[in-house]
């Protein structure tokens, strides 16, 4: 390993200079063949649902699996980074991504779909982005806010460039050959892998020489129960099992920060609820557009204006919310961000013309950049950084779920009613529902431990109760009341 010795001798090195811009542009690259990939299934909608003579519902259920994998994967992916590092999975996700696509070329039923393009290219997927977004954490440090807000224009891109991309190739070569094509870009998911190299930062080290001391303890105990003579060592290692699989679940989905924390409680029941209604529009806005008229290739254009607004709005709208007046407020700005959305969706409701359907992905792309650009931003307001990546593994799993049901629920009213109206209406409802249940909350919850704090200021030292934004004082563990910690996290 003498070449993890050197990367190990000049840790400081690499960080916010030389071959982390490289590692930058990757990361712009990856974001916009990952996460803007789904964008563009609108505009093979219409096609697979004639082609395999399938439903809204049915035809619906491919680009949800595909969305609720990607965000969902999650806890799989930090499993395997911690096992063999973020390159390696990059470029497995690469290699995931290219061969579910390539495979969807070939297949002869709406189900196949679900499986390669769904499930592989999602894991794919999720496996390349979620690695890449690591690896960036680990390069940049002083300029890690500018590094994430520059990389999210990767999505935007991809949103840009994707549908076009499509409609293209759609009408010159069909679907089945353009998805054979999509493999093939996919796997530049792998080039963008190789770029990232490892780097090993003093942090990595201290965790790496803590490892040996736990798992040799823990072998020795297998070792005796192994050896001894003792009847009920079955039952010890069984024991042994299950402690090992609740820290587990402990340390990659935070059920105990879910009960405890009711910030992150009502943030997470609040985004989950919102995603049913999220990702609505990108599924059937092109359908919409084509059933009213609207030619393919203006629909199409029409998730690339999506992408093109949010190329600018979204870096600016995080660097914004990244300022001190925003700090313990960026949540009710997600809260309006997300109404604006819902509110959007009338516009469609009120006509079809192309010229209106634009002004609604102007607004739409405008609220969708501050959503986008704040929905990690304010879970690391709500839940202490120690506490992060396990508050973020339980959060993408359940907000997986309800961007997996949502499509094709909402394609099977469209199914029994034959009004793509419903899908304005469905999508505003949740939106507009889950922005008011968040912000109201978190104002009500923000009163109530005003009230506890005033109440208490007599008795208990007034300084541990100061406001800030992340807690990351020790003996927050250690205090059974956890009213102190939603102070600090609001």
């Amino acid at each position: 390993m003498s070449q993890g010795e050197a990367a190990g001798r000049g840790a400081a090195k690499p960080q916010d200079q030389g071959w982390a811009w490289m590692v930058l542009l990757a990361a712009v690259v990856l974001q916009g063949l990952t996460l803007g990939f789904p964008c563009c299934i609108g505009v093979f909608f219409t096609d697979l649902q004639h082609e395999f003579q399938a439903s809204n519902s049915q035809t619906s259920w491919f680009p949800s699996i595909m969305v609720a994998v990607l965000h969902g994967g999650g806890p799989l992916c930090s499993i395997l980074v911690k096992r063999f590092g973020c390159r390696f999975v990059v470029m497995l996700g690469g290699l995931l991504s290219g061969l579910g696509m390539v495979s969807s070329s070939f297949c002869q039923s709406i189900s196949q779909l679900y499986l390669t393009a769904g499930l592989i290219t999602g894991l794919g997927s999720c496996f390349s982005f979620q690695a890449g977004v690591t690896t960036l954490g680990y390069y940049f440090v002083r300029w890690r806010t500018l590094a994430n807000a520059v990389a999210s224009t990767g999505v935007s891109l991809g949103f840009t460039l994707w549908p076009l991309l499509s409609q293209y190739l759609l009408e010159k070569m069909g679907w089945r050959n353009t998805f054979l094509i999509f493999g093939g870009i996919l796997l530049n998911c792998c080039v963008c892998g190789a770029i990232m190299r490892p780097i090993q930062l003093a942090s990595e080290s201290l965790l790496e020489s803590a490892k040996p001391e736990e798992e040799p303890g823990s072998k020795a105990e297998e070792a005796q129960l192994s050896n001894g003579e003792s009847p009920h060592h079955h039952t010890l290692q069984q024991h042994t099992t299950r402690t090992k699989c609740f820290q587990m679940l402990q340390k990659y989905l935070a059920f105990d920060i879910f009960w405890q924390n009711k910030g992150y409680q009502i943030y997470t029941i609040g985004v989950t609820w919102m995603m049913m209604g999220f990702a609505l529009p990108h599924v059937y806005l092109v359908p919409y557009a084509i059933h009213n008229g609207v030619e393919e290739h203006k629909a199409a254009l029409l998730i690339s204006i999506i992408g093109l607004i949010n190329i600018f709005i979204r870096p600016v709208t995080g660097l914004l919310s990244g300022h001190r007046v925003f700090s313990g407020r960026r949540i009710y700005l997600f809260s309006l961000a997300a109404l604006l959305c819902g509110l959007s969706n009338f516009i469609c409701v009120i006509s079809a013309q192309f010229s209106v359907l634009i002004l609604y992905c102007v607004i739409l792309s405008i609220a969708m950049s501050g959503v986008g650009a704040l929905t990690f931003q304010v879970l690391m307001d709500v839940v202490e950084m120690d506490r992060f990546s396990s508050a973020l593994g339980l959060f993408t799993v359940l907000e997986s779920i309800t961007l997996l049901i949502g499509p094709p629920l909402t394609g099977f009213l469209v199914d029994i009613t034959s009004d793509y109206h419903y899908v304005f209406y469905n999508s505003s409802f949740f939106m507009i529902s889950a922005a008011l249940f968040m912000g109201l909350s978190f104002c009500a919850l923000e009163k109530k431990n005003k009230l506890r704090e005033a109440s208490k200021a007599c008795l208990d030292n007034p300084s541990r109760y100061q406001y800030s934004e992340t807690s990351t004082e020790p003996k927050a563990e250690s205090q059974p009341p956890p009213v102190i910690q939603y102070i600090t996290s609001i």
